[in-house]
């Protein structure tokens, strides 16, 4: 396939001390390089014969064609991301900036930092949205290759010296000043509102426990960290609870085959966990039995491994 050339977003006269001829320069060598290269590598990908190809030809151009596009598509978010009055910020992306930095100032210092560091280097400054957290994020892009997986970004900084060197010279900061009041937040608003409706990865589904209750190890461990009383119940199966070296500090291990002869040791009035080793089966199982026995219990997801995956408090196996 080729990749077509996208317009110019912004217009580039109307930029508030951002000089037209870096614009065009930017847009025509930078941007157009980064477009050309892409389909030359493309076109010598499709071209090639996968079965006698050797393995580091079709890597090598392989991430070649990966840092060009990133690289094109880099250069056409930062050129939608000008033309506008930076000090304008419309309501919805604004309220979801404070959410996810605090306020809209803080996000603004946070992203001016992350450029500033990368001043006589080279590198990006994205904003970008999670769907995985439903958030918005800063981050540096050292290089054209680097971005968070799965992240959408709505708005980009190119700190690379093409970007600004030959106008401000080594004045990064003037630079940097002149990209914030030239952030086109109505097309940012708009990536942003597209950038929410991608659905987070699908979560872990076991439709046979698809009712029941669960709690993340990390809320459990919120709960023990504040006092809250709760009965937790390590209920690994017994031939492996037999190896086991470890387990959840504030704990007790009971076999779940044996839940009958232990349920009357629980009391009704706090809040039960039950876990197992990865948090399947009899940890579901062992819970759904005591929410029908009238028990207010829950399953914790991840299980053993995921408490110690957040560093979990643990204690010797007894």
């Amino acid at each position: 396939m080729q990749y077509q050339i996208a317009p110019l977003f912004c217009l580039p006269w109307t930029l508030n001390g951002i000089p037209p001829r870096l614009i065009e320069s930017h847009y025509e060598h930078n941007y157009g390089g980064a477009l050309r290269r892409l389909n030359a590598i493309t076109e010598e990908l499709e071209s090639l014969d996968a079965g006698t190809a050797t393995p580091d030809v079709i890597s090598r151009l392989k991430r070649d064609q990966i840092t060009e596009l990133n690289s094109t598509l880099l250069h056409e978010l930062y050129f939608a991301s000008l033309g506008g009055d930076g000090r304008a910020v419309p309501e919805a992306i604004a309220g979801a900036i404070a959410r996810d930095f605090g306020s809209v100032d803080r996000w603004r210092q946070e992203f001016i930092a992350l450029a500033t560091a990368l001043s006589g280097s080279s590198g990006w400054v994205l904003l970008t949205y999670v769907p995985r957290d439903g958030r918005l994020i800063n981050q540096t892009a050292a290089d054209h290759a680097q971005n968070i997986a799965g992240g959408i970004p709505i708005l980009a900084i190119d700190m690379y010296e093409h970007a600004y060197q030959s106008e401000f010279g080594a004045n990064a900061a003037a630079y940097i000043a002149a990209f914030m009041r030239n952030i086109e937040w109505n097309a940012t608003q708009a990536r942003y509102q597209d950038a929410t409706k991608v659905s987070p990865p699908r979560p872990l589904e076991q439709k046979q426990f698809a009712n029941l209750p669960s709690i993340t190890a990390e809320e459990v461990k919120a709960l023990l960290d504040s006092g809250t009383p709760v009965q937790i119940i390590d209920t690994r199966p017994r031939h492996y609870s037999t190896r086991a070296q470890d387990m959840m500090e504030g704990a007790v291990w009971r076999d779940p085959e044996r839940l009958d002869d232990w349920i009357g040791e629980l009391s009704k009035t706090e809040p039960v966990v039950t876990f197992c080793v990865y948090g399947f089966h009899i940890g579901c199982e062992t819970a759904a039995t005591l929410r029908e026995a009238g028990f207010d219990a829950r399953y914790m997801a991840g299980g053993h491994y995921a408490w110690k995956a957040i560093k979990g408090p643990v204690k010797l196996f007894a």
